[in-house]
This record gives structure tokens, sequence and C-alpha cells, in this order.
């Protein structure tokens, strides 16, 4: 796939994004070139560095721009609700690897801060690069695991393919929240996402009542996708 139709790939699944969501509308529609030509770009920077690194599964541009880009950015109107009572709002993306969703939230959510947590060294590297490369003043890079990361920092809390939601990764990544602040969780099936928080609600009561689950379609990808937000 040319760099071109990479572009209006991205383009085409960011106008659907759009269309079906008044606050993604609003954060992109007077940026829409300037942001997917970033995305563009960051794509080049994961193939160029997918081969040393083996940041994403794929080589393939359609599939990291449905799978990978796209994905990240599906649950942006939810997102960005979720944070929109935190003033310069500080979002932590936890196992952050060849950058996503942080990196894709980032270059469309320019007024928060986003801090990508990575504990593999060569990983965090390709993260810092790419930040700079893309010119994201509104990232930083902390190279540490998830347990060691200061608390109590943040408004969201996202990870994407990142382990199961059990509990105790679950009281790891909630010690990571600001008082009022929350997880989001992307998942897939809602069957098996239901399945995973009756467990984790099992385990933690203190839960119950204090997560929901929503759909957040990928354009031009055929299969479920959902994020759980929970508020510890």
């Amino acid at each position: 796939m040319s760099g071109s139709r990479v572009f209006e790939e991205i383009e085409r699944g960011l106008s659907l994004l759009r269309q079906g969501d008044g606050d993604v509308e609003a954060l992109l529609a007077h940026r829409m070139e300037a942001v997917v030509s970033l995305l563009v770009s960051y794509v080049s920077e994961i193939k160029t560095f997918n081969p040393a690194l083996s940041l994403v599964g794929t080589s393939d541009d359609g599939e990291l721009v449905a799978r990978h880009v796209l994905d990240s950015l599906a649950p942006l109107g939810i997102i960005a609700r979720e944070a929109a009572g935190f003033g310069g709002a500080r979002i932590a993306d936890v196992g952050s690897g060849a950058g996503l969703p942080g990196i894709p939230l980032a270059i469309a959510m320019p007024d928060a801060r986003f801090a990508l947590i990575e504990r593999k060294g060569r990983r965090a590297g390709f993260l810092r690069g790419a930040a700079e490369a893309l010119g994201l003043r509104n990232v930083s890079v902390e190279e540490q695991e998830m347990e060691k990361a200061k608390p109590g920092r943040f408004a969201l809390v996202t990870f994407r393919a990142f382990r199961p939601l059990e509990p105790k990764t679950y009281k790891k990544l909630a010690r990571l929240c600001a008082s009022g602040g929350a997880l989001a969780a992307y998942k897939g099936r809602r069957e098996k996402t239901e399945l995973e928080m009756a467990a984790l609600e099992l385990a933690c009561p203190s839960i119950a009542g204090r997560w929901k689950l929503l759909p957040c379609p990928v354009p031009g990808l055929d299969e479920e996708r959902h994020i759980a937000v929970i508020r510890p």
C-alpha cells in the first residue's frame, strides 16, 4: 500500500469516527489534515523499526491502519469524555509497546498530556524517538514497570493488548489513578469481557456498579471491540 493509500485509509476511518460522535468531530474537524499526516508518519516509524524491535505482529499497511491505528482511536470520544472533568488531563498508557493506543490518542488530543509507561528499554527508546520525530510535546516516556510508577497522577489509565484484567493487575493499575480517575481497558467481544469483569467483581466487590462496557466499532474491521471503563 502506497503512502497516499495509507493517508486515504486513515482519513476515511477518521471521517467515519467523526460522523458517529460529536466529541470526535469537535476534536478533529479543524485539524483533520494535520492529524492524518501525523498518523501516516507514525505508521512509517513503526514500519521502519518493526523488523528490529517486533513492535507489532504485522508489516501490512492495511493491518497497521485498521488493527492498530484505528483500533486505538475507535474509543476516542469515550476517552475524551472520561477525561473532560480534568483540566489539562494526564493520561497514562500502560505497557505502551509501540505506543498503542497512547501515540494515536496524543495526536488526536493535543490538550491532554500522555505518559507512555513501558518497561522494555528498546521499546521505550522507540517511543522517545517516535514522539520526537512527530513533534509530540504532550508525550513523555517512563521506562519502568507499572508497579514502580508514581501513583495517583492520572485522570485516565489506558491499556490495550496488555494483560487479562485480573485482580492483581487491576489493583496495580488502579493505584495510578488520581482521585475521580478511571481505567479504560481496550477489549474485544462483549461476552468474553463480561465474564472477565464478573470474575473481577467477585474478587474486588468495591467495583460493583462502578464500571461500564461500551461498544467502539473500528472502521474497516469486522470484529467486536469494546472499552471497559472502571472507576476505582
